[in-house]
């Protein structure tokens, strides 16, 4: 990106002023398909930063809704919409407009790119790990993890002995990281690359005309939090409780209520019951949130 592209980047205030920047950024119109169009032709066939710098502008709305997607890492939100206007930059700098997209549904990839980068690099200092317990735990957790998927009571008991835990700060700490294993479209050679026409991968032109780019992103974030709820709903179910919702609902290889029933040396028709309430119970726990 050129020093005169880069220069069109807003600062994001790192203080409470960051609201003011919100709305500023609220403020900008959108623009329509035509004018979109007409600005992005400019800039492609011309080389117009004027037109850049409309068009990044008038996007800084939508990087300041996907950054907020990622308040769950603890990361400084200023930083992490400061990280999706890079990618905006370089969405804008390799749109073509003769492809038939909007440059918001070719720039969401480059956004989260960013933002996916910038959450990797600096793990080390979210603030879930502030405590020694707690650091220790976040890298000590994937080493201790024996497969993919939820953890199992019996490995959740393991984990929180070995490393001197709580069963709810493995359970959480795992939600999270759990949720940050992302794969990015492009790699830093590709983005680097001299010939702008490698720099492209298929799905950064995939059209979908059945649905609204900003409600897919918007659905993205809600199952994001239903996930995190339903993670610290299961914390305030008995042990017993947990290994059934865990082995019935949570697994791929989900147990059957015979197989519980002879774990647990009780009735098929008891364990029916006990996971019954286990779910009302997550439900009702949910619903307060």
């Amino acid at each position: 990106m050129s020093n005169t592209m880069q220069s069109m980047a807003l600062t994001v205030p790192q203080s409470g002023s960051i609201e003011s920047y919100m709305q500023s950024a609220y403020s900008i119109p959108m623009l329509t398909a035509e004018k979109e169009h007409e600005l992005a032709s400019s800039l492609h066939y011309d080389g117009d930063l004027n037109a850049a710098q409309e068009l990044i502008m008038s996007h800084l709305r939508f990087v300041i809704h996907v950054a907020k997607g990622y308040s769950g890492y603890g990361l400084p939100q200023a930083d992490l919409i400061q990280e999706g206007n890079v990618g905006l930059m370089k969405a804008v700098k390799r749109f073509n407009p003769e492809v038939g997209v909007r440059l918001v549904s070719f720039a969401v990839h480059w956004i989260k790119a960013e933002i996916h980068e910038f959450v990797l690099k600096n793990w080390r200092i979210v603030k879930i790990a502030t405590t020694k317990a707690q650091r220790k735990l976040f890298f000590n957790l994937r080493k201790n993890k024996k497969r993919l998927g939820w953890f199992s009571n019996d490995e959740v008991h393991t984990v929180a002995e070995t490393l001197g835990v709580s069963t709810k700060d493995v359970l959480e700490m795992e939600n999270r990281m759990a949720s940050s294993d992302q794969a990015f479209d492009l790699t830093d050679s590709d983005d680097d690359a001299g010939h702008q026409t490698s720099s492209f991968s298929p799905s950064q032109y995939l059209e979908d005309h059945s649905s609204d780019l900003s409600e897919q992103v918007e659905s993205s974030n809600w199952d994001n939090h239903v996930n995190n709820q339903l993670s610290q709903a299961i914390t305030s179910l008995d042990e017993r409780s947990q290994d059934i919702i865990r082995a019935r609902w949570l697994t791929d290889d989900k147990s059957t209520l015979q197989d519980l029933a002879d774990k647990y040396q009780i009735s098929a028709e008891r364990v029916r019951q006990l996971e019954k309430n286990a779910l009302n119970k997550l439900k009702g726990s949910i619903a307060e949130h």
